[in-house]
């Protein structure tokens, strides 16, 4: 693991241990204390990232103003082949780049149906999720460093219908061959993934990769 990665999650796990002892103080000194905590938690974040303290804060922030036992967050990325072995990826607004289909868990919602959802909106083709691939702690791998600490479920899924159509947030998608890939969004996905996915789908007995 690099410094600065290391160093996030250093940060995330003293807020996450520092949002629960918020949570469950019983006095005064020990919310303080807590508080502190958690912005010296920002502060590292802000120098290895170089966001905002108050950007870094408000990820974190729920509406109703509730504390909560701080948990991972979970990326769902749908995994589409066509029959020629190419990847469907989408050229995401945030970054100009390349990642699969997917996005933030919604609740409400089954992992499977994530990957069908976003597949749709992203895309607008159709797709039936068929099996999980992997899933994956993002800090096990050499992502950019975040804010947050994400679990990653790449789920393969296969073409049933519709056509590529303009979204908002979608600058252009496309499949492409494993090996020939475009600028990835590599908080998104790394290259080496893509590749194992490639693996796992080509083998339907592959145990499901874990971290």
């Amino acid at each position: 693991m690099r410094k600065g990665e290391e160093l996030i999650v250093l940060a995330q796990r003293i807020r996450a241990l520092s949002q629960t002892g918020l949570n469950y103080s019983s006095n005064d000194y020990e919310a303080e204390r807590c508080k502190e905590l958690i912005e010296i938690s920002n502060r590292i974040t802000s120098v290895v990232t170089g966001l905002e303290e108050k950007d870094i804060d408000a990820c974190y922030y729920h509406p109703a103003g509730e504390k909560e036992y701080v948990t991972p967050k979970v990326d769902v990325r749908a995994v589409v082949f066509n029959e020629r072995g190419e990847i469907l990826l989408v050229r995401e607004k945030a970054d100009g780049r390349w990642a699969m289909p997917g996005g933030w868990a919604d609740v409400g919602y089954t992992p499977k149906e994530v990957a069908v959802k976003e597949t749709k909106e992203e895309t607008g083709l159709d797709v039936c999720a068929k099996r999980l691939l992997a899933v994956m702690d993002k800090r096990c791998h050499p992502h950019p460093a975040s804010p947050f600490y994400i679990y990653k479920l790449f789920i393969l899924c296969e073409i049933t219908g519709g056509a590529f159509t303009k979204t908002f947030d979608i600058l252009d998608k496309g499949f492409f061959s494993p090996d020939n890939l475009p600028p990835l969004s590599l908080d998104r996905i790394l290259p080496e993934q893509i590749r194992l996915m490639d693996e796992m789908r080509r083998n339907p007995s592959a145990t499901v990769y874990s971290d």
